[in-house]
């Protein structure tokens, strides 16, 4: 697209190059973890502040990943079809490997899903309060995005008819359902997905699982083996891999065929690849650091309720908080080195997300609510 600017004659004297429009209007998505720049405005450094805006494993990844990524050649390729990570997941996940794709984080294969699957016009339905990246990446590519919203006077359940009844309504193209849902911790039954999908075959249904790990024994969707139905996974939350960015889409062939020839050549690099292959060969490892995260979240649940706060049920490793304002909130706990996610981008600006980690860490962010006079604690009373 150009504008152009013209003298009284008619000639052009400059032209200007301008990128689509829904890349003009799209204000991005708001995330968490460290926003460095944020940190030097304030003069923080980022070894020195305790992350609890991010959803990942507190205890790091496995010792092998180490060991694995050491031994990585960076002057070499990588493979661009992941074989040896798709047959390890395959293995993992009771499934072939031609009904896994791998990316750059579950992130990039949401945005594949939207390129390969979704046309200018067409309507998406988001079950909110929810990521921003679904909304976002719809909106690039010219869909119409309507929603169904959870609320807190119902613990940010889904109520399986009001949605069915919503579907129905809209015929979306493409469904998302983050489940376990961020920020909430909400979980939707996979019988309740798989009527949903039965029902409309004609719809495409993402079920983002990248935090079903943090659950106690929740079944994959994938299970259902809808023909309708993608699975995304995240490898960098459970273990923890959030620096090389890795992730996968979960389903039938033909949709992951369709996702395979919407990527980049090379778009998972070789350190990735190694390290995801380590990760998923120290099962031991994972299981343990995730019933010491469970452990660690209980105490801190319930050092928050001593403190007079109400933190709200969830399935995961993070949590809502209601609080008097939550920007406010992080803004004060931040100057004391602890970062939170407040909740304004989801719509929720009453609430933080603090996702649980190592006790000691624990530990440093009650005393830095305790030390917050003007916290505004809330509870739910």
């Amino acid at each position: 697209m150009e504008e152009r600017r013209r003298t009284d004659d008619g000639i052009v004297k400059e032209a200007i190059i301008l990128p689509r429009a829904e890349l003009r209007e799209s204000e991005g998505a708001v995330h968490g973890a460290f926003d460095y720049a944020e940190l030097a405005r304030f003069g923080l450094d980022a070894g020195a502040v305790i992350d609890f805006s991010a959803n990942s494993n507190p205890f790091g990844p496995t010792p092998a990943v180490t060991a694995a990524l050491a031994a990585v050649d960076p002057a070499c390729y990588p493979d661009r079809e992941c074989l040896a990570l798709r047959r390890a997941l395959a293995d993992h996940l009771c499934a072939a490997p031609d009904e896994i794709v791998a990316g750059n984080g579950a992130a990039e294969i949401l945005w594949l899903i939207a390129f390969a699957f979704l046309r200018r016009g067409e309507r998406v339905l988001i079950v909110g309060p929810t990521f921003g990246e679904y909304a976002r990446m719809a909106q690039l590519m010219g869909a119409e995005i309507v929603h169904w919203r959870a609320t807190a006077a119902d613990g940010f359940a889904v109520d399986a008819g009001s949605m069915a009844a919503r579907i129905d309504a809209t015929q979306p193209r493409i469904v998302f359902l983050c489940n376990p849902n961020n920020p909430t911790g909400a979980v939707v039954e996979a019988g309740v997905l798989a009527a949903w999908a039965a029902a409309s075959p004609q719809i495409l249904f993402v079920i983002d699982e990248a935090y079903i790990a943090f659950t106690d024994g929740m079944p994959s969707a994938h299970a259902l083996r809808l023909p309708n139905l993608l699975v995304v996974r995240s490898m960098t939350k459970e273990y923890a891999l959030a620096g090389l960015r890795l992730g996968y889409a979960l389903g039938p062939p033909a949709l992951i065929a369709g996702l395979a020839a919407a990527r980049v050549p090379w778009n998972v690099n070789a350190y990735a690849q190694a390290a995801g292959l380590a990760a998923l060969g120290d099962a031991a490892y994972l299981q343990r650091t995730l019933a010491q995260l469970r452990a660690a979240k209980s105490d801190l649940l319930a050092g928050l309720i001593a403190q007079g706060y109400a933190p709200l049920p969830s399935a995961t490793n993070f949590f809502l908080l209601p609080v008097e304002d939550g920007a406010r909130l992080r803004a004060h706990l931040l100057a004391q080195g602890v970062l939170v996610r407040d909740c304004a981008s989801f719509g929720l600006p009453h609430h933080i997300r603090i996702a649980a980690r190592r006790p000691e860490e624990n530990a440093k962010l009650l005393n830095a609510l305790e030390k917050t006079k003007d916290n505004g604690r809330k509870t739910n009373a």
